[in-house]
């Protein structure tokens, strides 16, 4: 039991992100965009146009009023553009502002 729940924790994972990620290039409006390890050169590749909402070590957050806000990030070199800034996806009571 312990060893399908093993395998299928994986694939679950994988398909969730494969789902956020074909939704989102498929037209999925969402407020920004989530680039989880962008290239070196990922920066300074984007439109003047696209806003750099949050950054870490290994993943970047823009905002933009791009209509294919996706295909702009995947020209510029994103290997993976996930949506994020979805309201369901930070509970209401973690929120600041509301």
């Amino acid at each position: 039991m312990l060893k399908r729940i093993l395998i299928a924790l994986p694939l679950v994972f994988a398909g969730w992100i494969a789902t956020l990620a074909l939704v989102m290039r498929l037209g999925g409006e969402a407020p920004a965009a989530f680039v989880p390890f962008p290239p070196n050169d990922f920066v300074a590749a984007l439109p003047a146009d696209i806003a750099i909402t949050g950054r870490s070590p290994i993943s970047l957050t823009v905002r933009s009023d791009t209509t294919d806000l996706p295909a702009t990030l995947y020209a510029a070199g994103a290997w993976l553009v996930l949506p994020a800034g979805l309201e369901a996806c930070i509970p209401n009571f973690l929120r600041e502002d509301v």
